[in-house]
């Protein structure tokens, strides 16, 4: 389960830090125990952001059953999806 107030926290980080593999790393570090990855917003297709950012949207991840897909429950998300923003790629 991830809370409101976790995911905000992590929104807030992530607008203000570049989004990479190093950042990914100081997450999971930070909030042990859940699955950070990231990608460009536009590779996520069918699905609406539970946090919509400037620069990041961040989408919720269940990864309950073996195999991940993305949720907007917060009670059964084990992850994050850092997308970040075409608009934020341009500039």
């Amino acid at each position: 389960m991830i809370t409101p107030r976790q995911l905000n926290d992590i929104a807030q980080w992530a607008e203000t830090h570049s989004v990479d593999h190093a950042a990914l790393s100081y997450l999971r570090k930070v909030y042990p125990g859940f699955y950070f990855t990231h990608c460009l917003d536009d590779d996520i297709n069918d699905a609406e952001p539970v946090l919509h950012g400037a620069r990041i949207n961040l989408y919720l991840v269940d990864g309950r059953q073996h195999c991940l897909r993305l949720t907007g429950d917060l009670h059964v998300a084990t992850g994050i999806v850092l997308a970040i923003t075409t608009e934020c790629m341009d500039s």
